[in-house]
């Protein structure tokens, strides 16, 4: 219990430390997710329409999948050196394996006699993907970014490793001097972010498919 109080203590005496770790956290989070699924879903759209395209892309990512996110860090860091960027590629590579997978099921599951059919009632490319396409394909999208966006807050602690700040910076120093107090006041506040992040997405998600369980 008392390191429960001594990390409690640390943040209050530490506040601003504290609070820019967090925002730097949410920061590179943030932005490894938002390039991944800006990249990543045109991707999975366009796979899910172009089969021969569907094998090397999926091929690439699906090898992402299976490097541990340190060893990303390590390959970048003789390339890109230390700090902000090189951590935001390492994290933007885990973000989008789940991303572009769950985009290329959810559209290439649409039925083609649904396609076919919307077609024959007058829509254009445009409009099916907006009205239909998009739609069905919502829950399994939304269900790939949940993944990537608590894989991506999660493993944000080891942009720490290579100067790219955030919450992983306390875990890093608190194994280091063995002190387990400082080591909680990075390690809870990912654990609930992660949580968060879950369960928003969870209600995002739900609320997007409220339609398909009327």
């Amino acid at each position: 219990m008392n390191v429960f109080l001594e990390a409690y203590d640390y943040v209050n005496a530490n506040s601003d430390r504290f609070l820019e770790a967090v925002k730097v956290h949410l920061s590179i989070s943030f932005y490894a997710l938002l390039i991944a699924f800006v990249v990543c879903v045109p991707l999975g759209i366009l796979c899910a329409k172009k089969e021969w395209l569907t094998g090397p892309i999926m091929g690439l990512f699906n090898s992402l999948r299976v490097i541990p996110s340190l060893a990303v860090l390590v390959i970048i860091l003789p390339i890109m050196g230390t700090g902000f960027a090189p951590a935001l590629v390492a994290l933007t590579l885990l973000a989008c394996p789940p991303i572009l997978i769950n985009t290329y099921m959810g559209f290439r599951g649409i039925e083609p006699a649904i396609i076919e059919a919307a077609s024959g009632l007058g829509m254009g490319e445009k409009m099916i993907m907006r009205k239909i396409e998009l739609p069905l394909a919502a829950p399994l999208l939304l269900s790939g970014l949940k993944t990537a966006a608590v894989e991506v807050i999660a493993s944000a602690t080891l942009a720490a490793f290579i100067g790219g700040g955030g919450l992983g910076t306390f875990i890093i120093n608190g194994l280091g001097m063995y002190k387990f107090s400082l080591l909680l006041v990075g390690a809870l506040p990912v654990a609930l972010l992660a949580i968060l992040s879950e369960i928003g997405f969870a209600g995002i998600e739900r609320a997007v498919t409220k339609y398909q369980r009327v």
